[in-house]
């Protein structure tokens, strides 16, 4: 079976994206899934996406970590649903999109891509996780540790990542690690260590959604919030009318085909 697929991404975070209205996607080949997943042997991906029916919304989007676990949410994956989706003339400007963690509404806005995001919720601050700083912890979807940090590139990601990742504080599932510092301007500067991908991302829509949230919580911010990811490229977050929204480009890199099983 030759399964049709794009590559995207957005704002560097990349995706493996496919077409699974039928629902023939083999979502419990996690071998498989891992094998498209990897950046040295497949096409390589940050996350697989697949648009999905749905009788609660316009379409569904799944997200499936190349470790084959599936998350409830990905903000900066849910932009590029909305993009190609769109694209391909399968849905308007704006649209509801069911995921994992609830309804989220997109609007297409040219080249940029906003979307409405559920409710942060279960936000603590300063929480002793026996490092070198206090860690703040919310919920955008995805549950995020946070810490504020002096300069973000000299933290050594993997380690400290690991550490908040895995750390007792956010058991059974654990939390995405994100390091964030305010620029002069009130922008803010993050690196991110993610759950599933255990490794360093380009960009995380969710995490930057946190780091903003929880920056607007603590008095160093206000939004809208610019936030600069590792890979080089802009989210903005907002917070319009009770809703907080990231808002961010979604590019098509290239399409091709993945080969499953023996079949043709």
């Amino acid at each position: 079976m030759k399964i049709p697929f794009t590559k995207m991404h957005g704002a560097g975070n990349d995706f493996i994206m496919v077409d699974d209205r039928a629902l023939l996607f083999p979502v419990n080949d996690t071998e498989f899934i891992a094998r498209i997943s990897s950046r040295r042997t497949g096409v390589g991906c940050d996350g697989l996406l697949l648009i999905q029916p749905s009788d609660r919304a316009d379409l569904r989007m799944r997200f499936i970590n190349p470790d084959g676990g599936e998350q409830d949410m990905c903000g900066n994956g849910a932009r590029c649903i909305a993009k190609l989706a769109f694209d391909r003339g399968l849905v308007s400007k704006t649209m509801v999109i069911e995921t994992g963690a609830g309804l989220v509404q997109a609007e297409i806005l040219g080249s940029q891509v906003r979307l409405g995001l559920t409710d942060p919720v279960d936000l603590k601050l300063g929480l002793d996780a026996e490092l070198e700083w206090p860690v703040d912890f919310v919920d955008t979807g995805v549950p995020h540790g946070v810490v504020w940090v002096n300069e973000v590139q000299l933290i050594d990601l993997y380690v400290l990542g690991a550490e908040i990742r895995y750390h007792s504080l956010f058991k059974p599932n654990g939390a995405n690690a994100n390091f964030a510092v305010i620029e002069a301007d009130g922008s803010i500067s993050i690196r991110t260590y993610e759950r599933g991908v255990e490794a360093e991302t380009l960009a995380c829509g969710t995490g930057a959604t946190a780091v903003a949230v929880i920056g607007a919580e603590r008095g160093l911010v206000n939004f809208p919030v610019t936030v600069h990811c590792a890979g080089g490229f802009d989210l903005v977050i907002d917070s319009v009318q009770g809703t907080t929204t990231l808002s961010g480009g979604a590019e098509t890199v290239f399409a091709g085909e993945i080969e499953y099983g023996n079949r043709v």
